[in-house]
């Protein structure tokens, strides 16, 4: 039987991390520091053990956003990256998976300061307008500086420099 293999990180790819194993408990926390340090409405985490966690890129920085949590960022572009809160595992934030599709939620917590208007949100309309256009896409996709979805000997490659990044 394969183990799973879990690959994610920053935005700007300065920070990468490996993952082995199934990513446990993965759920939406929506309590108000996991708002904050997410810059949204909840945050998505998954937790793997700190045995089988590795980074492969880069270190990130830490805010201790309580006595007994520290949360990991990539320092060079703000990407929430990890919730550290135990001595044997650790959380990463399912949406810097490399595959955030392959991690679904399986519960949520903290729903006490979950919006309440989130039951909402499927009538929102769809307004095609303000959709990119595939000659927009091809634009942003040329001269984007987000890390690819995959890890890489090098980023950014080339000459091209991402500002933040040495």
């Amino acid at each position: 039987m394969s183990v799973a293999i879990h690959t994610g990180g920053c935005q700007c790819g300065a920070v990468r991390y490996r993952a082995e194993g199934e990513i446990g408990f993965p759920h939406l926390c929506h309590c108000r520091m996991c708002q904050k340090a997410a810059g949204n409405y909840f945050m998505p985490l998954g937790g793997v053990m700190h045995e089988n966690f590795k980074l492969t890129r880069g270190e990130p920085a830490w805010f201790r956003s309580s006595e007994t949590v520290r949360r990991g960022f990539c320092e060079k572009c703000g990407t929430p990256l990890f919730y550290d809160g135990s001595s044997d595992h650790m959380s990463i934030t399912l949406g810097s998976l490399d595959d955030p599709q392959s991690v679904k939620p399986e519960l949520q917590t903290n729903l006490a300061h979950k919006m309440s208007w989130f039951g909402e949100l499927d009538h929102l309309q769809h307004d095609i307008a303000m959709d990119m256009t595939e000659e927009q896409e091809k634009t942003v996709s040329a001269s984007s500086n987000q890390h690819p979805d995959h890890d890489t000997e090098v980023w950014p490659p080339g000459n091209r420099h991402v500002e933040g990044q040495s």
